[in-house]
């Protein structure tokens, strides 16, 4: 018998939880909503805070975000582009949930050096 919470089955596609991971559950989604959670920021900001992702992957996962309606963009008129972005109230919300994933992972660093990752 499958575990469930409630009336919902946990292997419902419609479960609140698997629709939450469905929008994390990438590598750069969580630590852009992470660094955005601090406020508005710039594209070269968000780069420079997360040295490891390629433009094009930021790229790609701010759109997903702004699609998703987590994210809003703002492109000032001025040369050279100034664009702006900053987390929806939808994305507050997402953002305060990675907060508690990092929160979590900082606590139990014992833990997660015990998993093995490189399956």
């Amino acid at each position: 018998m499958p575990q469930s919470i409630g009336s919902e089955p946990l292997y419902d596609p419609q479960y609140p939880a698997r629709q939450v991971l469905r929008v994390i559950a990438d590598t750069w989604t969580p630590i852009v909503l992470f660094c955005l959670k601090r406020g508005t920021r710039r594209f070269n900001e968000l780069q420079r805070s997360i040295p490891d992702i390629s433009r094009k992957m930021l790229t790609q996962t701010l759109r997903k975000l702004e699609r998703r309606g987590l994210l809003d963009r703002l492109v000032h008129p001025v040369v050279p582009p100034h664009v702006d972005y900053t987390l929806t109230p939808v994305g507050t919300k997402f953002a305060e949930a990675v907060a508690l994933l990092c929160e979590w992972a900082q606590k139990n660093k014992g833990i997660l050096r015990r998993v093995n990752f490189n399956d």
